[in-house]
């Protein structure tokens, strides 16, 4: 392996191996905490322009499997783990992850302390950096030229560049599964995870993607059973034009509606909430949330690094989760709509399951919304 390193915004500097693509890569550095599911972490559309760090110290045992892709393609700026596995064993592996990294593009680095970096992230914050892979000694000596460029950064129009090339610029979506007497969803793709469409599915819906910047009126003509906001990457705030689309849609009031991550904070914006930044984010597989109505406690997955203000919401809405570590809002449900969301993610497909459930909440509500 050939020499690389990882730069951050303060000057820090963490020394490793090459692994993946060479070359080099700027991001937000974050890092998830999940101890499986990494192939899942690499093609969640969420991490757009993030260097994801695993904290699980050896990646890529099982290599690499297709089918639990959630997007075509990895959207990470840079990938950083401890110790690489390039000796994968699983009845299902179709490739090793340094082989993948290659194929996508991804600049690597492996070998370094993730413990130290985790430790510096979650005291610090989340600030960008930058890997060099495949150096020599003379940019090891001079990382301090980059600093400037690191520190500009910025991820923006996040949305939009994960969108998927099929469903852009059509004005006529058609349906993907079609089943005689079953619900119509539409799913709102602004960087939704395959397994949101898989879970519909799976309970017999019929599900219809459309893109971001799909407007009310045409959802609406469409007269759909139920409506998904999706997940994905960047600053809620940021997609003003979807979120007054999904005001209209409230406003309308007569077909319900959840939303997940990121849908969740837009459908709150939409609701007159604010959202605020995260020091270093929610990221992982072991997250507990408590429901506020029963006092159970969940562990959930989640990736997202804003949340919504509880102090900021309506009077008609009211807070269903709550995360245990923060006391951040993880739930909201409406009382003038059929409506709720959730920040994390009931579908993960890498685990935990134990708010699946939410799934069969959503329909039972559609169906209550149609007596």
């Amino acid at each position: 392996m050939s020499k690389a390193c990882l730069i951050l915004a303060d000057g820090t500097v963490f020394e490793g191996n090459s692994m993946g693509a060479e070359g080099r890569t700027i991001g937000e550095t974050v890092f998830t905490t999940g101890m499986t599911g990494y192939v899942e972490t690499l093609t969640d559309p969420s991490y757009y322009g993030q260097i994801v760090t695993q904290t699980f110290p050896l990646i890529g045992n099982y290599g690499i499997e297709r089918e639990d892709f959630e997007s075509r393609k990895s959207y990470v700026s840079g990938y950083v783990v401890h110790e690489l596995c390039d000796g994968p064993s699983n009845f299902r592996c179709q490739g090793d992850l340094d082989s993948f990294l290659k194929e996508q593009g991804i600049v690597g680095i492996c070998g370094i302390d993730t413990r130290a970096l985790t430790k510096k992230l979650r005291e610090s914050g989340v600030m960008n950096g930058m890997i060099l892979s495949g150096i020599n000694e003379i940019d090891l000596k001079d990382t301090g030229k980059y600093l400037k460029e690191i520190g500009a950064y910025k991820i923006s129009d996040a949305v939009k560049s994960v969108q998927k090339d099929d469903i852009l610029g059509k004005d006529v979506f058609e349906k993907k599964n079609s089943h005689s007497n079953s619900l119509d969803i539409i799913l709102f793709d602004f960087g939704a995870k395959g397994n949101i469409q898989r879970e519909l599915e799976k309970r017999g819906c019929n599900v219809t993607v459309v893109p971001y910047n799909t407007s009310a009126e045409k959802v609406i003509s469409m007269q759909p059973d139920g409506i998904m906001l999706s997940n994905g990457p960047g600053d809620p705030a940021e997609n003003v034009k979807v979120i007054e689309e999904i005001k209209k849609l409230c406003d309308y009031g007569k077909i319900p509606v959840f939303g997940i991550c990121l849908g969740h904070q837009m459908l709150s914006l939409a609701r007159g909430a604010k959202t605020s930044r995260l020091k270093y984010g929610h990221r992982g597989g072991n997250h507990p949330v408590k429901d506020v109505k029963n006092g159970r406690i969940y562990i959930t997955s989640q990736n997202h690094g804003y949340a919504v203000e509880s102090e900021s919401l309506p009077d008609f809405a009211r807070v269903t989760f709550v995360n245990l570590n923060d006391g951040t809002c993880e739930g909201v449900e409406y009382t003038d709509i059929p409506a709720f969301s959730v920040q994390f993610h009931p579908e993960a497909c890498g685990g935990p399951h134990d708010t699946n459930f939410l799934f069969d909440r959503f329909l039972e509500m559609i169906k209550n919304a149609t007596k």
